[in-house]
């Protein structure tokens, strides 16, 4: 080899720059496949499936874009949700997750790469979360160092509070919305260190992407103002702050009003006032700034006090004037439930329904965040300690977020990112201080006065040396120190890192769709009641039946079973869903009227009293109450339900109205000839550990059409008028009943029925209504 090309080895292994960059380069590689492998643990155990509510309808709309086009779906008529009202689908939905999926499949099929799009659905959010730890690297970067950027980058690809959103399956908006907050964040403090209008235009596409993919965006334009009013308040004002949050603020404005679903909100809601009124003041400030110039300081302290009392007056009174008028909206419910925790279960109980919406416990915080959450006022004393522009943001980011995930379940996905930021900011920072190489090579001329020193002491004797037996012991307890400290913060990293997993397989892998349960043997049985009986609908119903059954399973019957549905997870009419719940809390025959005024063909209902499974509709059934309660106070009255000692009891002790109730009779009926096990009496409750109260009743207006293997999804099918034929007669398919004893066929004596009980696992179901065990 010549020397040249030596030379040029040696030059390339001796260059730091390009060792860095690769080890960077490795690590963010390493963190993005880490954090796509944990996510499928999902696909692995079950198979490549949607999971839970909206993702089948996000899976539904992307599949309709792709065969249809984009144009015909904005204005896609849904005439299978909300009978008889319908939904305009376009108008109601963000559609950034759909158009992300729609690109890739285009982008593969340009390719020859034939992927069913069902596929890039389910593996969708997975990809993003490699994308997601980039973004998360270059924010951190930017508001400290590389290293902690490398932390925070590994801390997001495999924490728990981010992978609860972004399994595989989980084709949700979350999944590819926290990457473009990130992602916001890190063009908005490259804005404000720059100035630059080019990364503030950046700033504003991003943001654009956001509001397209997730009404969380309200939380960008939120924040970003009290960011720059912040720096208002400190003094820090600059032309830089100026050009990004201008140029930002404009171009996102116009940008976020072409979202048909968010359309003239930006101007016309309360939300989005703050975002306006600091837009407002920055002009006047920098409006002031330049007067100041021209007036001497007792002139301008003078004009500066009237002018901000008269800018806060005019903008005021506007404000009000303009919401009395109706220009401008007021709070909508949800935004006061972030502020009032008990506002939504008095005044909007569909809201308060929902688990993702309850405060969190302490135990949630550390389920979802770990060691993460101890060290992370650590990480935000550092950036106290050593404040600027930017790290005003991130400390402003971190105090809301606490906030606003302690009232809210759902918004611990925003804490998380932040989180991981300032952790890795702390454990960055410890690893400077213990890591640190603070032994000093001594230089020639140190080294000939440390020996005319030596030689002057040896003769003179003034002072004792330290020998060196006792400077090496004094410098090997310091290294051994900090040998302790590195180790033990590897092995807490370490046990992050099982938490994490754990966690992911054990509590976020579990699509609701297919449930699992273990015998005495630990062996595995899957339960797949729900796909069982929506393919029943598919195949023995007739293409325009109706299916009646409570808001939460509608995605569901109209994904899978191809049904027109009264009711789904959209909620955007409280009053349907209330007519729904008056049905379900009604007895037969004031229910039989209702669902003849709406049509309905079939009826739906969720029992998991025979498996043990706690997400039943017995469960949620006080939901259904108090929802039909809100908007028909006089025939429904919460405290029917009750007994007269404020219980809410199924058993023979429990309130007659419940007992007799339309939901009552749909989940327990001929569930009093079934026993269970030897040890438990016929109509054994399971989940509710009690004795059924009402066993002997017969259905006069319905008529059992399904009941799927372990019981968990009963179907019924509402009978005609006896001098009418209705016009969806399905005689030419009929209907299909299991000829298994453990669907409880009508035989003569007691139905014994042994299948297996659901363990307990961690889901995101809807809210279930605890209830008091009888002994």
């Amino acid at each position: 080899m010549s020397d040249t090309g030596k030379g040029d080895i040696r030059s390339a292994l001796s260059n730091p720059g390009g060792w860095k960059s690769l080890i960077v380069f490795s690590v963010l590689a390493l963190a993005w496949l880490a954090g796509f492998s944990s996510r499928l643990f999902a696909v692995i155990r079950f198979e490549s499936i949607i999971h839970e509510f909206d993702p089948w309808f996000n899976y539904r709309a992307t599949h309709h874009m792709v065969e249809h086009g984009f144009y015909n779906f904005l204005n896609w008529f849904d005439e299978r949700a909300w009978y008889p009202l319908g939904r305009i689908v376009g108008g109601t939905v963000y559609p950034g997750l759909m158009i992300t999926s729609g690109a890739i499949h285009e982008v593969l099929h340009s390719l020859n790469i034939p992927v069913h799009i069902r596929d890039i659905c389910v593996f969708l959010a997975p990809v993003f979360s490699g994308l997601t730890a980039l973004s998360t690297y270059f924010l951190t970067k930017e508001l400290w160092n590389p290293g902690a950027g490398l932390f925070a980058a590994c801390f997001i690809a495999i924490v728990p509070g981010y992978i609860s959103r972004s399994v595989a399956g989980s084709y949700d908006n979350e999944g590819i919305a926290i990457f473009a907050l990130m992602f916001t964040y890190y063009l908005w403090i490259k804005a404000v260190k720059t100035g630059s209008v080019y990364w503030a235009c950046l700033t504003a596409l991003s943001y654009f992407y956001m509001v397209s993919a997730w009404g969380g965006y309200v939380f960008i334009i939120n924040l970003i103002p009290l960011h720059i009013f912040a720096l208002l308040l400190m003094g820090r004002y600059s032309q830089r702050i100026y050009v990004a949050y201008s140029t930002f603020f404009i171009l996102g404005l116009v940008c976020s009003m072409q979202i048909p679903f968010v359309g003239f909100q930006p101007i016309r809601t309360s939300e989005h006032m703050a975002s306006a009124g600091v837009f407002l003041l920055l002009q006047a400030y920098c409006f002031l700034t330049y007067v100041q110039g021209f007036m001497t300081k007792s002139e301008f302290r003078q004009f500066f006090v009237f002018a901000i009392a008269a800018a806060t007056s005019v903008g005021f009174v506007g404000i009000i004037g303009l919401t009395y008028m109706g220009y401008i909206a007021p709070w909508s419910g949800r935004f006061y439930s972030l502020w009032d925790t008990g506002y939504a279960k008095i005044h909007i109980p569909i809201i308060a329904s929902v688990s993702e919406h309850q405060p969190t416990t302490w135990v949630s915080f550390f389920f979802d965040l770990h060691i993460l959450i101890c060290v992370f006022p650590a990480g935000l004393w550092f950036v106290i300690k050593d404040i600027n522009d930017e790290r005003v943001f991130i400390f402003l980011y971190a105090i809301s977020a606490v906030y606003f995930a302690g009232v809210m379940v759902r918004l611990m996905l925003t804490l998380t990112p932040v989180v991981c930021v300032l952790a890795a900011i702390a454990f960055s920072k410890t690893f400077d201080i213990y890591l640190k190489d603070e032994t000093k090579k001594p230089t020639a001329e140190e080294i000939e006065e440390k020996e005319k020193n030596d030689k002057y002491y040896d003769k003179v004797g003034k002072a004792k040396k330290p020998s060196s037996e006792e400077g090496e012991k004094e410098e090997g307890l310091g290294m051994n120190v900090k040998s302790i400290v590195v180790v033990a913060i590897l092995m807490m990293l370490m046990l992050f890192a099982v938490h994490c997993t754990w966690v992911t397989s054990n509590a976020y892998s579990s699509p609701s769709i297919v449930l699992a349960s273990y015998g005495q043997d630990g062996a595995r049985n899957i339960l797949d009641d729900f796909r069982e009986a929506y393919y029943w609908l598919r195949q023995n119903t007739h293409e325009k039946a109706r299916v009646m059954s409570w808001w939460d399973y509608g995605y569901q019957i109209a994904g899978m079973a191809n049904r027109t549905t009264l009711v789904d997870n959209n909620t955007w009419n409280n009053s349907h869903i209330a007519l729904v719940g008056k049905a379900m809390s009604s007895n037969e025959s004031a229910a039989y009227e209702i669902m003849r005024s709406l049509d309905v063909d079939y009826v739906l209902v969720i029992f998991g009293g025979v498996i043990g499974y706690s997400g039943d509709d017995i469960n949620k059934f006080l939901w259904m109450v108090r929802i039909a309660e809100g908007e028909h106070p006089k025939d429904i009255k919460e405290s029917d339900y009750f007994t007269p000692q404020g219980e809410f009891r199924v058993d023979s002790a429990g309130s007659k109205t419940l007992l007799n109730c339309l939901m009552y009779k749909l989940s327990y009926y001929r569930f009093g000839e079934l026993q269970l096990d030897f040890r438990a009496p016929p109509g054994f409750d399971r989940t509710r550990n009690v004795e059924i109260g009402n066993k002997n009743f017969d259905l006069h207006h319905l008529e059992e059409a399904y009941t799927t293997e372990h019981w968990l999804v009963r179907i019924y099918k509402v009978r005609d008028l006896e001098n009418r034929q209705r016009s969806l007669d399905v005689s030419s398919k009929p209907i299909k009943r299991s000829s298994s004893k453990k669907v409880g066929r009508r035989k003569k004596g007691v139905i014994k029925h042994k299948p297996s009980v659901v363990k307990g696992k961690r889901n995101k179901s809807k809210k279930q209504t605890s209830t008091k065990k009888t002994k």
